[in-house]
């Protein structure tokens, strides 16, 4: 028995499921997850001294790579001056101006501690501000664990969900709308069939929980102009893309300013934080300067400020790292695309930036739907032949992958050689 599993057994009689966070049980690819030791640049450390390419991040916040020097360095000098006051630091007021100058939505923002408290925060701040009970959201846009999110679309765009969980009552069910990503039309439809009940529609700009999936040409915008048209707060969760897909995130990219956004990971250097702020008149709601209470103890916690500062300067002051990211990104998804074609497989390869999702389906994949037309049982065998080459990949079809600056020109080609004899053997194909 190997170290991980040793530890994965001993998780599971102590922790629900052996892990404190679903995906990373391995349950959708089976097998007992990897349990990591260290990590530095683009290389990862198993309990047992296996070494991995990484093409997770963390989920995205590693973009600059593992251990990378100037946030190490930076949390050095934060650490002997205490881990958390529970008052306010510079560190608090340099973040907010940060943000504020480099995400176009932003005229005011609060820190919070996670991607989920940033998501849960932002539709108590829009239903606060509008008046109005309800919120959309999109059917594979995971916006945490919040109980108004883990909502299941009912039979068609016009029907109010069901939960999707145990213990989210029927309730706050029926405050969430849930119609397809990329269906503008139906996003009319739920309007009109709930006028002036829409507070928000919250929505991740490019997807990455159910695969890497992007925006229609004007969809985005078609939001934009829906969500000014009837007084909805129109919310980007930027959890993953935000500082990710360009130093103004997907809005910058795209060119669509939301009324809200929401941040986290990645503005910690990958230490626990979030963020969401947006138009100073939907801000002022927030306590204490409005009525919308939200509060917390840790929010800007001075390491994770001071981790976060170190890795958005350097991202501000240094945009060409975009451009290596995209080329890595591209050189990664074109190679990964040519290879399942001359295998005769014509998988699906989608990518923005430096995300992209190799899906086991040779249909295009806009939505949840295409997506679940994938061959899972595929990809499990797929995912441990790339684990045993030495790549570690995101452990379920419907996650994205996340490229670092830290991904050279030779790990490409590792990557590449490895997806080659990973697919082929997947597939029992012949060499």
């Amino acid at each position: 028995m190997t170290s991980s599993e040793s530890l994965f057994a001993r998780a599971q009689e102590l922790i629900p499921g052996g892990v404190n966070s679903p995906v990373r049980a391995f349950r959708s690819v089976g097998g007992a997850p990897v349990f990591m030791q260290s990590a530095q640049g683009a290389w990862l450390t198993d309990v047992d001294g296996n070494t991995y390419v990484d093409f997770i991040n963390s989920w995205g916040p590693m973009i600059l790579g593992h251990a990378f020097p100037p946030v190490q360095e930076a949390l050095a000098q934060a650490l002997p001056n205490s881990f958390s006051f529970g008052a306010p630091t510079r560190r608090e007021v340099e973040m907010a101006e940060l943000l504020i100058e480099m995400v176009p939505s932003l005229e005011k923002v609060r820190l919070v501690n996670s991607g989920t408290e940033a998501t849960m925060s932002a539709i108590r701040v829009a239903r606060g501000y509008t008046g109005r009970p309800k919120i959309l959201k999109f059917e594979g846009c995971y916006h945490g664990h919040g109980d108004s999110f883990l909502i299941a679309a009912g039979s068609g765009a016009l029907t109010l969900g069901a939960p999707d969980s145990p213990g989210v009552t029927q309730g706050v069910a029926q405050d969430t709308l849930t119609v397809p990503y990329n269906d503008l039309a139906a996003v009319r439809a739920a309007i009109d069939a709930n006028p002036e009940q829409l507070a928000a529609i919250i929505i991740e700009p490019v997807v990455g929980n159910m695969g890497l999936v992007e925006p229609a040409h004007g969809f985005l915008a078609g939001l934009r102009a829906l969500c000014t048209q009837h007084g909805i707060v129109l919310i980007f969760d930027e959890v993953m893309t935000g500082f990710r897909l360009a130093a103004g995130g997907a809005q910058e990219r795209f060119g669509v300013t939301p009324d809200l956004t929401t941040l986290g990971k990645i503005i910690g250097g990958g230490l626990p934080v979030g963020a969401y702020g947006g138009r100073a008149d939907i801000m002022n709601q927030v306590a204490p300067a409005g009525k919308v209470y939200q509060a917390g103890t840790l929010s800007g916690n001075p390491l994770a400020t001071a981790a976060g500062l170190a890795q958005l300067r350097y991202l501000h002051e240094h945009p060409e790292v975009y451009q290596q990211l995209e080329t890595t990104s591209t050189r990664l998804a074109d190679g990964t695309r040519q290879i399942a074609k001359e295998l005769g497989l014509n998988y699906t390869v989608n990518q923005v930036g430096s995300m992209f999702s190799l899906f086991f389906t040779s249909e295009p994949v806009t939505n949840l739907e295409d997506a679940k037309k994938a061959d899972l049982p595929a990809f499990g065998r797929y995912f441990h032949a790339m684990l045993q080459r030495g790549i570690y990949l995101a452990p379920s079809q419907f996650e994205a992958l996340f490229i670092s600056t830290a991904i050279t020109d030779e790990l490409v080609e590792k990557y590449l050689t490895a997806c080659r004899e990973s697919l082929i053997e997947a597939h029992g194909l012949s060499a």
